[in-house]
């Protein structure tokens, strides 16, 4: 099916009118009181609403996807669907004991008192949702908001319409819209949103993004989560298992045609292992894909035609610039095609290098030594991920222990965003802030203090002016015993 095919067929999405959008956050603004008394019992019964409607209209989630930019049924449902069910599943088992306030303990010098964390809504939340991951970058967001107790309005992206118009059905089936409610629309929409004053702002996008976001919020003086993206690079090493990698990074690089924002973004790889990994990744895109991936029906399209004439544009820069093609390097205007791409001699003053790719295209960089390797990486902005290939525990450690990356996985790629138990998140340029499972509940939460006095006493009464001299001998007992 052709893009210019799906393009008469979607919904082209209209803007959500600013008086709807005002009258939506009011309407939330004057619930959010009930939505914070809310149970866990109560929150957990609308958790589980949404996941068996997620899992009873896979099919229809996976048609809208599909139609959005072609992502094969299969794909769409364990990198889409699966992992709402997951933090579903992770929250409505464990929400009762994250909602139970966290005790302390006091120092002797509180005796007397006792102290916990309280954690409580945010309150009003505002979730702005990409397209490259339509279904699970949205829902999951909202898991967590819910979870925490808060309202929601979710503005997805306007360039993948069929999701968000299934966004808002399947929403609105589970949540009246004075508790969560999408907006649709453009740019100018979010610019609308932003003007608002919200009390928590997650938001998933690129780092340019991520700046006017923040930007907007310091007025109100709103926390954000931000989660952005990068170059995050894959260092195989002279002890690696080069067929593993290549069939890991092939999955890793190649699922949703590359438009993922942990996505492996360019290789380091020993010298010695160069030529093996070159070759074993043109027999591994072939087996995954066919002589003629085009014709795969296991592979996706560009979002459109903005993204696919973006990374044309890097591949023909770097070709200009020396690279050498190892496997791929096809392109269809007409559809959004570029196929899977493996790239050597790769200048690294070219644009391929210094941006995020976000598509088919993957570089490979020779190193001699793990030092010339690490110099490279630590030189550019702290990657979202960041991945190891390695059988030797020291080099793994070495390499762990000299970078910095938002998440990172060894022996493999990709894998981390779906573990619930792990937090998800950039640092610095790739994102601020953490998600997912009972780190996102505690993101849309305020994590009050609280401490309580047993009795009328305080033993801070014994440093209460008039000030005499028994005072600095208390404070040297206390800096000696107490603190």
């Amino acid at each position: 099916m052709s893009t210019a095919s799906l393009t008469q067929q979607v919904p082209i999405s209209t803007n959500t009118k600013l008086d709807e959008i005002l009258n939506l956050f009011d309407a939330q603004f004057k619930n959010k009181a009930n939505i914070r008394s809310t149970t866990a019992k109560e929150r957990i019964s609308k958790l589980r609403k949404l996941r068996n409607l997620v899992i009873e209209k896979r099919s229809e989630i996976a048609k809208a996807i599909y139609d959005d930019f072609r992502k094969p049924e299969v794909e769409a449902e364990y990198s889409e669907i699966v992992p709402v069910v997951v933090q579903l599943n992770h929250a409505i088992r464990n929400l009762s004991d994250w909602m139970k306030p966290e005790e302390v303990d006091t120092p002797l010098i509180f005796f007397g008192s006792s102290s916990k964390v309280v954690f409580e809504p945010k309150g009003n939340t505002l979730i702005i949702t990409p397209w490259n991951y339509p279904f699970q970058l949205s829902l999951c967001a909202v898991i967590s908001a819910v979870a925490a107790g808060n309202t929601v309005i979710l503005k997805p992206s306007e360039f993948t319409p069929n999701t968000s118009a299934y966004l808002k059905k399947i929403l609105a089936e589970v949540f009246p819209e004075n508790e969560v409610a999408v907006v649709q629309g453009d740019y100018t929409v979010s610019n609308e949103l932003l003007k608002i004053k919200f009390d928590h702002i997650h938001f998933t996008g690129s780092p340019a993004v991520g700046k006017i976001i923040m930007r907007a919020a310091s007025e109100f003086l709103t926390p954000v989560t931000l989660e952005l993206g990068g170059k995050s690079p894959a260092i195989i090493d002279e002890t690696a298992n080069v067929k593993a990698a290549a069939m890991k990074l092939t999955w890793g690089k190649f699922l949703n045609k590359g438009q993922t924002c942990i996505a492996p973004d360019y290789v380091l790889i020993h010298e010695s292992k160069h030529d093996e990994f070159i070759a074993k990744m043109r027999e591994r895109i072939e087996q995954n894909f066919g002589s003629d991936p085009q014709k795969s029906a296991d592979l996706g399209r560009m979002v459109n035609a903005k993204h696919y004439g973006r990374v044309k544009e890097l591949l023909e820069d770097a070709v200009n610039n020396g690279a050498k093609v190892e496997a791929g390097g096809k392109v269809a205007e007409g559809e959004n095609y570029i196929s899977p791409t493996v790239l050597s001699n790769v200048p690294l003053k070219s644009k391929i290098m210094q941006e995020e790719i976000f598509g088919p295209l993957l570089p490979v960089i020779k190193y001699k030594t793990i030092d010339e390797a690490l110099a490279y990486v630590n030189a550019g902005e702290k990657p979202l991920a960041l991945y190891i290939f390695s059988d030797k525990s020291k080099n793994q450690n070495d390499i762990l222990n000299r970078t910095t990356a938002g998440g990172t996985v060894i022996n493999d790629n990709i894998v981390h965003v779906t573990q619930p138990y792990l937090p998800f998140g950039g640092v610095n340029n790739s994102g601020i802030g953490k998600s997912m499972g009972h780190y996102g509940f505690k993101e849309f939460s305020n994590e009050r203090a609280v401490v309580k006095q047993l009795h009328s006493g305080s033993s801070m009464q014994l440093l209460y002016p008039p000030y005499k001299g028994y005072h600095k001998k208390l404070i040297d007992f206390m800096l000696k015993w107490l603190v």
